[in-house]
């Protein structure tokens, strides 16, 4: 039973950040691509940051909406995966999604295996 449990989110002013936490269980996060998607109101779920599996040496996607501003990590003793997000903008304004995908990358939510619950993000101007 693979579970994913996101925390961290909140109301924050615009410049501001928050860290998202997801807590996995039933997997191994380092064995598995790991990445954080978000959807705002009305729009798709994208994917904003991911961290691929050892086997891929834990190479780290940005989509360019957040590069430099969004970093993505790994915890493997605390089975955790993190996203520091800093100078956010009120167009980051989403719900923040934890996803694991087996095998290859692939960027498309339809291509990711298991979800969390998702946290509220809202940022204000």
């Amino acid at each position: 039973q693979v579970q994913l449990v996101e925390s961290g989110g909140g109301l924050v002013q615009a410049g501001g950040s928050l860290r998202l936490s997801c807590a996995a269980s039933g997997r191994t996060v380092s064995s598995y691509n790991m990445g954080w998607f978000r959807q705002a109101l009305g729009k798709e779920r994208e994917l904003v940051a991911a961290i691929r599996s050892i086997r891929w040496s834990g190479t780290t996607y940005y989509a360019d909406s957040v590069k430099g501003r969004f970093t993505i990590s790994r915890d493997n003793a605390k089975n955790t995966v993190y996203l520091q997000m800093n100078i956010l903008k009120p167009e980051d304004t989403a719900v923040y999604y934890c996803g694991l995908q087996y095998g290859d990358f692939y960027y498309g939510a339809s291509a990711w295996n298991y979800w969390g619950q998702g946290t509220q993000v809202t940022v204000s101007s």
